[in-house]
């Protein structure tokens, strides 16, 4: 198994993680409703997901 020879110093191990950004969520508007949704996801105004009531609202 590999063995580090030494110590990462914190310099270089906090500018690698400098590239751990995270990115904003897509929205996109509801079909039926045009309320903005995450996509992927059921519309949580309406309650559709893929033109079909899949929620109670």
């Amino acid at each position: 198994m590999a063995v580090p020879k030494r110590k990462t110093s914190r310099s270089n191990t906090r500018s690698r993680r400098a590239n751990w950004k995270t990115t904003v969520a897509s929205l996109q508007p509801c079909k039926r409703c045009r309320e903005l949704k995450l996509t992927h996801v059921a519309c949580p105004t309406c309650g559709t997901y893929n033109d079909r009531d899949v929620l109670d609202v």
